[in-house]
């Protein structure tokens, strides 16, 4: 994942994203709502902490499963080491919502 700020890049991050038989959508959202302390309620009320949701269920946020990052992992969401997520989330509060994109490519 590249964090860019003001079009310069500002962080690189190992992330996880659809393993098989999920998909993680490609496009372009603006961030629509940050929750600190998340929890699924469609996956058994897995934890996401510090998630940034950009579409729908999906969101950008923590994962503790770090020897997975850089695999496909997840059920669709973009997952984060927990310091990069909580980076990703203060960075996205603090340029507020409609200033954060996810861009998303295969």
């Amino acid at each position: 994942m590249t964090v860019t700020e003001n079009g310069f890049v500002k962080y690189r991050w190992k992330v996880s994203t659809a393993r098989n038989g999920y998909v993680t959508p490609t496009g372009s959202w603006s961030a629509k709502w940050l929750s600190r302390d998340h929890s699924s309620r469609k996956y058994d009320n897995a934890p996401m902490p510090y998630a940034v949701f950009f579409n729908g269920g999906y969101a950008v946020h923590a994962t503790f499963d770090l020897k997975r990052l850089g695999r496909p992992a997840s059920h669709g969401c973009v997952r984060l080491h927990p310091d990069n997520a909580a980076e990703f989330f203060s960075l996205a509060r603090q340029a507020g919502l409609a200033n954060t994109r996810v861009v998303i490519t295969r």
